[in-house]
């Protein structure tokens, strides 16, 4: 089976996360994915520690089903060598601060000039307008400004960061997304169009409910810990040995929580007989039930819970989850064979398709410049254009990049 997206050629400058993310969800769907780097790669391959081999495990994690070509940008003749390309794909995705790429000569007048049909996608932290549009911006940053930092954290603590790069993973899934509606949108027209997308907006969409909820009543939303706002109890509770997440906040499955507690007058306590009322008593809740749970061991509540159908889980740490038979014998993560640094196993494509390929399993991430010899011949360059292109110093690789046989990087 093809993928979804075959026959589909994403021409991809960006750099980071977001944009890494996004190209690499084109590529697992299918399509062909060419990753322009500059001399010595971009600089997610620095991203961390943890390191493998020298690369950063989270670069690793985001550039599957791509192959990597070279271009000096900063050279005369780089961006031209860019815009040739430009002319065969059907979309080029950048992450660059707004005017860089129009600099560069690589912005989208200059490429949709040369490709009308192109989509061309642009990822910042702020957008392309607006009083901020100039101001650098990284996950962390754009997580403080966009609101997700003043809801996430207990109480009676600081505004803590989510633990993962949730501005940078949400702009790289509504940026796949984007450019998903403009292709289809261009089977109609014939014609391509720019698409923006921001940290920001992202963060704002990906808050719909707390925002929305803020929007209506004019409230602040506090800072719960793992509680949520709009709904009591539904949450984590500490237990004997651990922790265990409840949500029974239905009159149904409150009722069903009580009686598994051992405490059936809870259902009908004047304090807690109806979801608003749990919600505006929480600390008192919390109060009443921590201790009941903390009786037992997350085990045996799973147990309990799971047989009054009360929805639940243990929170289980990545150890606990990877090793677990449903993630480690499922489709949830996959594995690619690196020649440099062995076996590189992440986070797969999500969805599942009934007739189309999911390529999440293709070709590991490239070394930088792995592919700029075969990328340029199969764009109309021959041997001799390809030298002198190397000689200039605007195209690297593969000769000081590329991987052998064992797997090492010939020099």
């Amino acid at each position: 089976m093809n993928g979804a997206l075959d026959g589909v050629t994403i021409l991809d400058l960006s750099q980071g996360a977001a944009g890494p993310t996004c190209a690499m969800s084109l590529g697992d769907l299918g399509a062909t994915v060419l990753k322009v780097e500059p001399p010595g790669g971009e600089w997610g391959r620095g991203l961390g520690p943890p390191f493998v081999e020298g690369v950063a495990a989270a670069f690793l994690g985001m550039n599957r089903n791509k192959r990597s070509i070279v271009i000096d940008l900063k050279k005369p003749g780089g961006s031209e060598l860019v815009l040739r390309l430009a002319e065969q794909c059907d979309v080029a995705l950048e992450s660059f601060r707004p005017g860089v790429a129009d600099r560069l000569g690589i912005g989208h007048k200059a490429m949709s000039a040369r490709n009308p049909r192109l989509i061309y996608a642009a990822i910042s932290a702020f957008g392309q307008d607006g009083p901020w549009r100039d101001r650098p911006g990284v996950d962390g940053v754009a997580q403080a400004m966009g609101g997700l930092m003043s809801v996430t954290g207990t109480a009676d603590g600081p505004p803590v960061k989510v633990g993962v790069p949730a501005a940078d993973m949400a702009a790289g899934m509504y940026a796949s997304q984007t450019i998903l509606a403009a292709l289809i949108a261009r089977q109609r027209t014939g014609c391509g169009q720019r698409v923006d997308v921001s940290l920001l907006d992202s963060l704002l969409a990906y808050q719909v409910v707390p925002l929305s909820m803020y929007l209506a009543s004019g409230q602040l939303p506090q800072r719960l810990g793992s509680a949520a706002p709009y709904a009591a109890p539904n949450e984590v509770y500490a237990t004997h040995d651990g922790h265990v997440m409840v949500a029974a906040y239905s009159p149904k499955r409150w009722a069903a929580l009580c009686d598994a507690l051992g405490e059936p007058q809870l259902a009908t306590d004047p304090r807690f007989d109806s979801n608003e009322k749990r919600v505006n008593a929480r600390p008192k809740l919390t109060e009443v039930l921590e201790p009941l749970f903390c009786a037992k061991t997350t085990t045996e509540w799973i147990e309990i819970l799971d047989a009054a159908d009360i929805l639940c889980g243990p929170l289980l740490t990545y150890s606990e989850l990877v090793a677990h038979d449903h993630v480690a014998n499922g489709e949830a993560l996959v594995t690619v064979e690196h020649p440099a640094v062995g076996e590189i196993t992440s986070p797969g494509f999500p969805g599942r398709f009934s007739e189309t390929n999911r390529a999440g399993s293709g070709p590991p991430p490239p070394v930088p410049g792995e592919h700029s010899n075969e990328i340029l011949r199969e764009y109309g360059l021959d041997d001799g254009e390809i030298d002198t292109l190397r000689r200039d110093g605007i195209v690297a690789g593969p000769n000081n990049h590329e991987r052998s046989r064992t797997g090492e990087i010939s020099g």
